[in-house]
């Protein structure tokens, strides 16, 4: 607890004993062991999802918590593979992403369908696989943002997968496009008894104004958690809440004055928690994304994102840059005081 502590800083104190005032926490439907058993198994699902789901949660360090720690390694594609991993060449190799994953205790590695099917015979019994389906890429000319199906559903079940995964870019000139294919791959996959994962984002020019970037202002993002939850995505990717006042700034569809009033105020974990309440209050578990390598912050970066994320009520993490984009044991290093977090009986929901 020591570590976590200084890792945070000057926020230790406002961060591990925040109380959340505005959703209760007996309203969330909160991680724990049986999670599978306490809500998975209440929803319209077949039994293959159910073993999906807690095959994830029964893998790696953090097996048995109902808290997630995932790998991923798909940024070749949008980023390149030379701006993702220049920096640490090994990972070329999907093996080396599989076994960092391995290696840092992870519940899965989530990558496209070409990493994970090249060493699919060799890694699929070992740690479950997450294939990401659709994807942007940016070297078309000029660059647009859209995100386009790269594999199957059955591709990615014929390669032993337990769950899929997959973005919509909510607010674009596009996404009424992406939500009807991701809704009906999302149904194929649950059909075929794997787990389903929606990459949650916000992307439009609009939402950024007068200077300020609302993609991630928590009211936006938790509509788009709840349009997640919609399609039925078992677990919401996102990114974590900075700011509020999304639909006030753009002057765009509709809020209520109580969001901000009442559900939300400026502390981290009361923005999250709300992110937490529109993915149907923990029925489909929130898992916030690691973000950017930055260098020296890293660590203590992706501690504060862990320590909001498990006391707003959330699921868990899914890093990848701040892990891969550096040596192998400093990668699992980090993925370890990720996971710890978790494990920490002193970090508990505020």
């Amino acid at each position: 607890m020591s570590d976590i502590e200084s890792l945070l800083g000057n926020e230790a104190e406002s961060l591990l004993t925040h109380s959340c005032n505005t959703i209760d926490k007996s309203m969330l439907q909160l991680p724990g062991h049986d999670f599978v058993d306490r809500v998975i198994s209440h929803k319209d699902l077949k039994p293959g999802v159910l073993r999906a789901m807690q095959t994830l949660m029964n893998t790696g360090r953090l097996s048995g918590s109902g808290f997630l720690s995932i790998l991923p390694v798909d940024q070749g594609v949008e980023h390149s593979g030379g701006a993702s991993f220049a920096a640490n060449p090994i990972y070329f190799d999907p093996a080396k992403i599989v076994e960092l994953a391995i290696e840092g205790g992870c519940n899965a590695v989530a990558s496209t369908l070409g990493v994970l099917g090249s060493v699919a015979r060799r890694y699929a019994h070992k740690i479950p696989f997450l294939v990401k389906i659709n994807h942007n890429e940016i070297l078309s000319y000029p660059n647009f943002y859209d995100q386009t199906l790269f594999a199957s559903v059955e591709q990615a079940f014929d390669l032993g997968a337990v769950a899929i995964g997959a973005t919509i870019y909510y607010g674009s000139e596009e996404s009424r496009r992406q939500i009807q294919e991701v809704s009906e791959a999302f149904q194929h996959a649950h059909e075929l008894g794997m787990a389903t994962v929606l990459w949650a984002y916000l992307r439009n020019s609009s939402f950024k104004v007068d200077g300020v970037d609302y993609h991630t202002a928590a009211d936006l993002t938790g509509q788009a958690n709840h349009l997640a939850a919609t399609i039925e995505a078992d677990i919401v990717k996102q990114k974590q809440a900075v700011g509020n006042g999304g639909y006030n700034a753009i002057k765009f569809g509709k809020t209520d004055k109580k969001v901000y009033t009442e559900l939300t105020t400026e502390h981290p974990i009361d923005l999250v928690r709300y992110q937490v309440a529109n993915c149907y209050m923990g029925r489909a578990g929130l898992i916030n994304s690691g973000g950017a390598s930055s260098g020296e912050g890293d660590l203590a970066q992706a501690v504060r994102t862990a320590v909001i994320n498990k006391r707003a009520g959330g699921m868990g993490m899914i890093s990848g840059r701040k892990a891969f984009q550096r040596p192998m044991q400093e990668g699992v290093e980090l993925l370890h005081a990720i996971q710890d977090v978790y494990l920490s009986e002193q970090v508990t929901i505020a």
